[in-house]
């Protein structure tokens, strides 16, 4: 994980309260995007909080967007990402 992937996830243990985040930073895939010339990362996230539940898929992404909207700003270009609440990360299989 680069030292931006793990800064990132850190904030969003912190701010969303999760319990497993993913951030993997896919920048060098981007290389000449006009997006990555600025700066601003193209990253991949994975995050599970039990503040998603009862959210909408949708409003879960919401949420992860809100709690890095300074990072959005300038560090961050484009940010996808797939949320989960402890439950439906458990049901996959994860976490025993």
């Amino acid at each position: 994980m680069s030292e931006r992937s793990e800064r990132l996830a850190a904030l969003l243990r912190e701010r969303l309260g999760a319990t497993h985040v993913e951030v993997e930073d896919e920048s060098h895939r981007h290389r000449g995007h006009a997006g990555a010339a600025s700066g601003g990362g193209h990253f991949r996230a994975v995050v599970v909080s039990p503040r998603f539940e009862g959210l909408s898929r949708l409003a879960a992404q919401r949420a992860v967007f809100a709690a890095l909207a300074e990072e959005m700003r300038g560090e961050i270009h484009a940010l996808s990402m797939t949320t989960f609440t402890p439950g439906e990360w458990g049901a996959r299989g994860n976490g025993r």
